[in-house]
C-alpha cells in the first residue's frame, strides 16, 4: 500500500516536471523569432530534451539514451563552439554536458549490473553518488540559488524600481524582444529541473 503511494507520488512529480520543461521549451522556441537567437534554440533542444527524459514511462526501449546522448553531445559540441563569442556560452555547455551524462550513465549502469554483487562488498557501495553527479549536484544547487536570488533582486523595492521595471519589460515588448526577468525564470525553471534530475540518479 505504502509502495503504491510512493509510486503514485513519484509519477505525479515526473509529470509536473515534464510539464514544466515542456512549457520551458515553448517559451524558448518563442524566443528564437526574436532576439533570442541561438541562445534560445539551444535551451530549447535542452528543455524538450529534459520534458522527454522525465517522461515516468518505458518509451523508445534501448534506442532513446544513445540517441539523447546523441543529441547532447551534438549539443555540448555546438556550446563548445559558442564560447568564442564569450564565457556566457559555458553554462550551455555544462547544461549540455549534463544531459548527455543524464541520458548516458543509466544505461551505463544497466550494462555493469553483472559487476553489481561485487561492487556492493566493497567500501565503495556506500560512498554515495558518482563524483562527476556530486559535482553537477553542487553547480545546479548553487546556480538555482544564485538564479533564485537574481530573479528576487530584478524586482527591487516598491515604487520608483518597480516603474522603472515596468518601463524596461515595456521597451523589450516594443522591441520584439522578450524582458530579462521572464528569461531568468525559465531559465531558473530549466536549472531546478536539472537538478531534480540528477537528484534521482
Amino acid at each position: 500500500m505504502h509502495g503504491s503511494a510512493t509510486s503514485l507520488s513519484a509519477s505525479l512529480s515526473s509529470w509536473l516536471l515534464v510539464l514544466l520543461c515542456a512549457v520551458s521549451g515553448a517559451y524558448c522556441l518563442r524566443r528564437v523569432r526574436g532576439a533570442g537567437g541561438g541562445a534560445a534554440a539551444g535551451e530549447a533542444v535542452m528543455a524538450f530534451g529534459m520534458a522527454l527524459m522525465a517522461v515516468p514511462l518505458a518509451l523508445g526501449g534501448g534506442w532513446r539514451a544513445p540517441l539523447l546522448g546523441g543529441v547532447f553531445c551534438a549539443a555540448a559540441l555546438h556550446a563548445l563552439w559558442m564560447l568564442r563569442h564569450g564565457l556566457h556560452h559555458a553554462h550551455h555547455l555544462v547544461g549540455s554536458l549534463t544531459m548527455a551524462h543524464l541520458a548516458l550513465a543509466p544505461a551505463a549502469a544497466g550494462q555493469g549490473a553483472a559487476h553489481a554483487a561485487h561492487a556492493a562488498a566493497g567500501p565503495a557501495a556506500a560512498s554515495g553518488p558518482p563524483l562527476l553527479t556530486g559535482a553537477l549536484l553542487l553547480y545546479y544547487a548553487g546556480y538555482v540559488v544564485l538564479g533564485g536570488t537574481r530573479l528576487i533582486a530584478t524586482g527591487g523595492p516598491a515604487g520608483a524600481a518597480g516603474g522603472e521595471v515596468d518601463g524596461q519589460v515595456s521597451r523589450a515588448r516594443a522591441g520584439g524582444e522578450e524582458p530579462a526577468e521572464f528569461v531568468r525564470a525559465c531559465r531558473l525553471t530549466m536549472g531546478m529541473g536539472m537538478l531534480a534530475m540528477l537528484l534521482t540518479m
